[in-house]
């Protein structure tokens, strides 16, 4: 262990070195122990921008980890409180993440699935043996401790896990990752330590043929599967897997969970120790080209969030190509596809509310952000934040589509083409009528139930056309002589052959009653759907607007 901090700057005791990654609210770089030479990883988290409940979750973070003492553990050998910065140093692990390292080997089988699985339960074990419930098991937070062969799995990113005494079930609120959360805590019910077990039946099931047991590109329906565990063991793949390893799944995937396999009792299941005996040892080609591809999805969802947290805005500047290699130490606070909402919002049916995807804690502008799929079709991916708009909470939705594949379903590159063109003149017909103050122009070209997302509507979603009326009929087109509108670097996105989405930049003009000119700037997204062979715009997303001369809101009130 690292030798005892001699005072209490983090400059004094340690030397940074190059970043490794970064988060919305945190940086993280490896840095040397000075007294020892020893290098570590130093999470430097901007306290400024924390509020009160985030500095607590700090806090209990940081409790958490000085409890846990474990080879298979990430562990924190130091905490140090700046004004304005909190700096936690970790061990430096360098062989990046598990799911990485098994697509690159030469060999992979079942045998080595049980002896991971089995460093990720000695990990689970020993924290709930210490009281700690991880809440949020997923591939992201499964690492090696180096780049050796047969370097141990070290579990890490601790920021969303609590304390329990004893066996206690409670509702400690709704955290966790959407294809690794338990039923229990999709129904509300009291929880405790067996959601990380429910967490590893998931990963092993990953682990054995290279995708997951529940999956849905709706998030309501995913909740469904897992709240009935409607999982299932299809052929030919599950053919060649051995009945213990699907056992200890069942046990593990158990709904009920005063029934479900304790991580004690899973360390002592005969696929784990007896692998020589019970494992099968040949080689799993498949799982490999599956996970490959897994990696590849899951990966551009941590990129896209990741990129979005940092850039807090939509622009050119958002776009980048493929996520680099991060950070070795995963990130708490601003955890990318992480939900954490202690007081969760219930539909009209009882069920979880499904926007709840807390990833910060203040207001954000949504945006769009393309990158490039490194999976072996090299196919193009983007993101639409517009998806789940989100503010306060940032709740947000990881709703990632295909438009190669889109595109695929069309006859030729040139209908795509045109299709784009039709997308942006709608959108420069929709702006017009805006300009033009035209309520009835507007509500042909927009979805009578439009959803938007503005400054003007103070943080919240709007739906409906009432909102929008107001303005037209008390603002626009009256309190200014002249107004030109000018769309920058529109980038249109087919999603399959009724759908589409619009990123643009608005550049506006207008002369007010007075005869001053003024511009502004405005980043704005559209969803648009092709119903009765006509398009109609879904769903509106604004930033809010840049004055450039001494300019007003987006709808020209007067000065």
């Amino acid at each position: 262990m690292a030798a005892p901090a001699a005072c209490t700057r983090f400059s004094d005791n340690y030397d940074i070195k190059e970043e490794l990654g970064k988060g919305a609210f945190s940086i993280v770089k490896r840095c040397v122990q000075k007294s020892t030479g020893l290098e570590f990883a130093a999470k430097i988290i901007n306290t400024k921008k924390l509020t009160s409940r985030d500095f607590q979750k700090l806090e209990r973070e940081a409790r958490i980890c000085r409890k846990l003492q474990h080879p298979n553990i990430v562990r924190l050998h130091d905490s140090i409180q700046e004004e304005n910065y909190h700096y936690l140093v970790f061990d430096l692990v360098t062989g990046g993440e598990l799911f990485e390292d098994i697509v690159a080997r030469e060999f992979y089988s079942e045998a080595d699935a049980s002896h991971c699985i089995q460093q990720i339960l000695e990990s689970v074990n020993h924290c709930h043996q210490n009281g700690v419930v991880h809440r949020d098991l997923k591939p992201e937070n499964l690492l090696l401790a180096s780049k050796a062969k047969g370097a141990a799995v070290k579990l890490a990113d601790f920021g969303l896990a609590i304390e329990v005494s004893g066996e206690q079930l409670a509702w400690f609120g709704f955290a966790g990752t959407p294809g690794y959360l338990s039923p229990e805590v999709l129904k509300k019910e009291p929880y405790g330590k067996s959601v990380d077990i429910w967490a590893c039946g998931v990963i092993l099931y990953i682990l054995l043929v290279g995708y997951p047991p529940f999956w849905d590109e709706d998030q309501h329906r995913l909740y469904s599967q897992i709240k009935a565990g409607a999982y299932d063991y299809p052929s030919p793949e599950w053919d060649t897997v051995t009945p213990d390893a699907k056992n200890l799944i069942n046990q593990m995937l158990t709904v009920n969970p005063h029934k479900r396999i304790t991580a004690s009792e899973a360390l002592k299941h005969p696929w784990i120790c007896q692998r020589e005996r019970v494992a099968s040892v040949v080689h799993r080609q498949e799982t490999v080209d599956c996970l490959k591809k897994f990696n590849a999805r899951r990966k551009l969802k941590v990129a896209i969030l990741t990129t979005m947290l940092a850039t807090r805005n939509f622009s050119s500047k958002s776009m980048i190509t493929k996520k680099g290699e991060g950070s070795q130490v995963k990130e708490s606070t601003d955890s990318s596809t992480t939900i954490e909402d202690d007081d969760v919002r219930e539909d009209k049916k009882g069920g979880v509310d499904r926007s709840s995807t807390v990833i910060a804690k203040d207001p954000e502008d949504g945006g769009y952000i393309e990158l490039t799929c490194d999976d072996d079709d090299d196919c193009r991916w983007c993101y639409d934040s517009t998806e789940r708009d989100f503010w306060a909470h940032s709740q947000v939705d990881i709703r990632i589509v295909c438009p190669a594949k889109a595109c695929h379903q069309l006859s030729t590159n040139s209908q795509c083409s045109a299709r784009r063109q039709e997308i942006i003149k709608m959108t420069e017909q929709l702006i017009e009528a805006i300009n033009n103050g035209d309520f009835d122009a507007y509500t042909k070209i927009c979805d009578p139930h439009l959803t938007a997302f503005e400054p003007e509507a103070l943080g919240n979603l709007v739906e409906g056309m009432d909102f929008h009326k107001f303005y037209f009929e008390n603002v626009l087109g009256k309190n200014c002589k002249a107004i030109n509108t000018t769309i920058l670097n529109p980038h249109v996105h087919l999603l399959g052959e009724d759908a589409a989405c619009i990123a643009y930049v608005r550049l506006t003009q207008y002369i007010d009653k007075q005869g001053n000119a003024h511009t502004h700037q405005s980043e704005e997204t559209r969803v648009w759907h092709k119903r009765d062979n006509k398009w109609q715009n879904v769903h509106f997303h604004r930033s809010t607007a840049t004055n450039m001369s001494g300019g007003s809101p987006f709808f020209f009130s007067s000065k």
